[in-house]
């Protein structure tokens, strides 16, 4: 029998860890208790706890509990002159006054001072964000985010979503290399290349077969291993589905409505495709259009009417809708803010069952935030990620 020596550092780190002395139903239930981040540094500190923290077991039973409490994610970045960071604010929907995390993190540390990236919606604890032609993957529980390879591309235009494929268990993003034809608003997709998010992964190329036309600055949804964007295809706005896994591409016309066709987007809705139509800078209510059937391109109609937001909460707001949370709540952000930002910073939960508001206030927000996105259902990981390149 083949013996196997073992150093004596790695004895002295097994006596040392004072959780080889807890029985692991003690260990599950401290590392439960933990933000993100802490479990993220237990995975490097202890051994023993690392064991747990990698296994299966923990691993489903924490995205359970994550997914059952999901929180609203604020992403801010700012500073003073020359030293600029970005923050990330974790609040839970439920008890938004009395569970905050916040986690400082370096996106771009040898970038330019100012630079801004710009986030899509989180995926299963994960975001993705770009800035000009440097993109980023992150965990903001964790502060930890990689650098993807560049894409390769003659254009400097490009637009990329993120998605989750429950298929094969991997992150995928998507880039959209685009000519910009007649008006700045309107891109017309040349050529698409998929990245799984990984160590030793390359960008490559998948064929798209319905020519359309790319809105810029448009949010996706990542259901079920699906992308779901805002698209123009046959001159007309249609809802394009990127399916992960297989890699194909279809789309879903949308219906002959006027308003929805000037001004839908999609937002959040708790599971539901949904695009809505909103003009808050008035009084005006609120359309919201949800796929029923995505086979039968069947959709339904319900309108919500909502108070003057900028007569409530000042004329210099100007508002964007977020989403729906599974209690039915709309959330309402500012989509600029006053200068100088006002101290809380806040954005809205509306009821429209009892007409009443809720203000989601956020304090020591770095000082001059030049940039804030707010998010909702996010779900905490603890995920380390590898470097990419």
């Amino acid at each position: 029998m083949e013996m196997v020596k073992r150093s004596k550092k790695q004895d002295e780190i097994n006596v040392n860890d004072p959780f080889m002395t807890l029985q692991n139903d003690m260990n599950v239930e401290i590392l439960m208790k933990l933000p993100p981040g802490s479990i993220a540094r237990l995975h490097f500190a202890s051994k023993h706890l690392s064991s747990i923290i990698l296994g299966k077991e923990f691993t489903e039973l924490y995205k359970t509990r994550s997914s059952t409490q999901p929180r609203h994610l604020v992403s801010v970045h700012g500073g003073h002159p020359y030293v600029w960071m970005h923050r990330f604010h974790s609040i839970s929907q439920e008890y938004p006054s009395s569970n905050h995390d916040k986690v400082s993190c370096s996106v771009d540390p040898y970038g330019p001072c100012l630079a801004t990236y710009d986030f899509t919606p989180p995926v299963r604890g994960l975001i993705f964000g770009r800035h000009c032609s440097n993109m980023v993957v992150g965990n903001p529980g964790t502060g930890q985010f990689v650098f993807l390879p560049r894409v390769e591309t003659t254009h400097q235009c490009i637009l990329c979503v993120f998605g989750y494929d429950p298929v094969n268990d991997v992150y995928k993003v998507l880039c959209m290399t685009v000519v910009t034809k007649h008006t700045p608003c309107v891109a017309m997709s040349e050529v698409h290349q998929v990245i799984t998010v990984g160590a030793k992964e390359k960008w490559r190329r998948v064929e798209c077969k319905y020519p359309y036309h790319h809105y810029p600055g448009y949010q996706e949804i990542c259901r079920d291993g699906v992308i779901y964007y805002l698209a123009s295809y046959k001159g007309k706005k249609s809802l394009m589905r990127f399916d992960l896994s297989s890699e194909d591409f279809n789309v879903t016309k949308l219906p002959e409505d006027q308003k929805l066709q000037r001004f839908g987007e999609m937002v959040n809705h708790t599971g539901k495709i949904t695009v809505a139509t909103t003009l808050l800078g008035c009084i005006d209510p609120v359309d919201l259009w949800v796929l029923e059937d995505v086979n039968k391109e069947v959709w339904s109609k319900t309108v919500v009417v909502v108070p003057s937001l900028p007569e409530r909460f000042g004329m210099s707001y100007e508002f964007v809708f977020k989403g729906i949370l599974g209690t039915g709540e709309m959330i309402f952000a500012p989509r600029t803010t006053p200068s100088p930002s006002p101290n809380p910073f806040f954005f809205l939960c509306y009821n429209p069952e009892g007409g009443k508001f809720r203000k989601i206030e956020i304090d020591e927000l770095v000082d001059y935030p030049v940039f804030i996105q707010v998010f909702v259902d996010h779900v905490e990981s603890y995920m380390v990620l590898s470097r990419v390149c």
